[in-house]
């Protein structure tokens, strides 16, 4: 079967260069042209990734994003803009995005990027199949099977590499992770960011435990990476 993409583009030529490209490449690809469609695409489900731009008329792309995440739309999401400043993609990555790529972007980068993060979620998918257990940490329960965390029976709001990362690291409470090994883990041998990823969301997942009950669940070893650190009973 077809991975089926939709391209977010209010530019035209762009929005149709893109669509016949990834039709090339086999994909089955379908468009839209400002935030409300994407949003309603992205709702009707269906969907293997989205291709987002983020400067659309109406409703912006990362407020697309947003409403995807708070409705609990996990569909991998790789954003398309002309931001590309430091600050423009942690944003991204911190509101939910799977990868950011700055304008202008070349043909093989664009799909090298696509295939990583359809690879990464196919592995994913497969391996959520085998996962139906619960991992438990005091008040903190993560259930794998539908991937969803909670703390005293409250839903927590996790981005999708957020609940990844804190099943990885809480399901070997105390082992020590480099970032290398959570990079590889959590994002894919084939990813092309840096370490500093890991340590934005170790920080934020950090932050989000932090103001439940004052514990810092991840302990941090200097130079080399990071355990998950449980509440002592």
């Amino acid at each position: 079967m077809k991975r089926r993409i939709l391209v977010v583009e209010d530019d035209r030529t762009l929005r149709q260069a893109l669509v016949f490209n990834l039709e090339g490449e086999g994909y089955e690809a379908r468009s839209a042209v400002d935030g409300e469609q994407a949003l309603a695409a992205a709702r009707d489900g269906g969907l293997d990734l989205i291709l987002l731009d983020l400067m659309l008329p109406g409703m912006s792309g990362m407020e697309v994003l947003r409403t995807m995440r708070g409705d609990g739309i996990d569909t991998p999401v790789v954003i398309l803009s002309a931001k590309g400043a430091e600050i423009d993609r942690v944003v991204g990555l911190q509101v939910g995005a799977d990868d950011y790529v700055a304008k202008p972007f070349s043909r093989p980068e664009l799909l090298a990027r696509i295939e990583t993060v359809l690879r990464r979620q196919r592995r994913a998918e497969a391996a959520e199949g085998e996962r139906h257990e619960l991992v438990t940490s005091g008040r903190l329960t993560i259930d794998l099977g539908r991937r969803q965390a909670a703390f005293d029976a409250a839903p927590l709001r996790l981005t999708t590499k957020e609940f990844d990362l804190l099943a990885h690291l809480a399901g070997n409470p105390g082992r020590i992770f480099t970032r290398d090994q959570l990079l590889a883990r959590i994002w894919g041998i084939d990813y092309t960011g840096d370490e500093r990823t890991v340590d934005v969301h170790v920080s934020w997942l950090r932050s989000k435990l932090r103001a439940l009950d004052g514990h810092d669940y991840f302990r941090t070893v200097r130079g080399v990476g990071y355990a998950f650190a449980p509440l002592a009973d």
